[in-house]
């Protein structure tokens, strides 16, 4: 049996349902889950499906051309197939930081994280080891003002050489160009604390610790070219109070960083996650 995920979205009308779901039943598919939900604002009708098809009867591009045929064009709807048993590729970009680096590839080696990792890219060489570590190429290709578009093009040209679905940024200390947003739009995903906008800068657990603020937490979103401004896939908080020294702020942070940066990345690699208009539709 062929296991597909496919996630549509379109204007919301009547009895979209029963004419996807009758699709499936026609050609020989048992759906094993649905979800759906309707944005009242936007009039935009969500949806999930997963099923189960004949593998021998089974060819994705002749699957996606008569959905496209029967539902697509007479709904105006937007839809991804995906196949349930190809992993995703995702590569890593990480800086200095390694917390979140180590706790990626634990989970991906224990299986909880179903992924491929072709390689780790660093604009620091400080990371290898935990790369060779892991039997994973690392390339380090540094970036300032004066090389930024030349490291670009080694970059892309590693993602495309690569085959990678999607990028995350396990803290990678660099703003990424508007040139390899565009060419993974909605497939780049940050983390970062959740103290922005009010204490932006290198040491905002310091600022906040100053301030006495009583919750910190850590936000995964993809990336757009506006700065820590893209639809936002995963948050979480801890408290603190004024017991706590700026040292059990960083721990705290770091802690919720590698937590929130998980569950974002295993809903993305579920694809459960859609996105319309800067903000996300998160399935369970």
């Amino acid at each position: 049996m062929k296991r597909i995920t496919l996630n549509m979205h379109c204007p919301d009308k009547k009895g979209i349902i029963a004419v996807v779901t009758n699709f499936i039943h026609q050609n020989k598919g048992n759906i094993v889950y649905i979800d759906q939900y309707v944005d009242r604002v936007q009039g935009i009708f969500f949806m999930r499906l997963e099923c189960e098809l004949k593998e021998k009867n089974f060819s994705k591009s002749s699957f996606i051309d008569n959905f496209q045929e029967v539902i697509g064009e007479a709904y105006a709807m937007e839809f991804n197939l995906f196949e349930n048993d190809q992993k995703p590729k995702m590569a890593v970009f990480v800086s200095k930081y390694d917390h979140c680096l180590y706790d990626i590839l634990a989970r991906k080696e224990s299986g909880e994280l179903q992924v491929e990792i072709p390689f780790i890219l660093s604009n620091h060489p400080d990371l290898e080891p935990i790369a060779k570590r892991f039997d994973i190429p690392f390339y380090h290709i540094p970036v300032s003002k004066e090389n930024k578009a030349e490291a670009e093009k080694e970059q892309l040209k590693l993602l495309q050489s690569h085959g990678v679905d999607f990028v995350v940024l396990a803290r990678y200390m660099q703003i990424v160009s508007p040139k390899l947003i565009a060419a993974f739009k909605d497939k780049i995903i940050n983390i970062h604390h959740s103290f922005l906008p009010a204490f932006p800068g290198a040491k905002p657990y310091h600022s906040a610790y100053e301030r006495g603020v009583k919750i910190i937490g850590a936000t995964s979103h993809y990336v757009t070219e506006e700065l820590d401004a893209g639809p936002i896939i995963e948050q979480d908080i801890t408290r603190v109070t004024h017991l706590n020294s700026i040292q059990d702020f960083i721990a705290k942070g770091r802690d919720l960083e590698r937590i929130v940066l998980s569950k974002a990345l295993q809903l993305h690699t579920a694809r459960k996650v859609m996105v319309y208009q800067n903000k996300t539709v998160v399935f369970s």
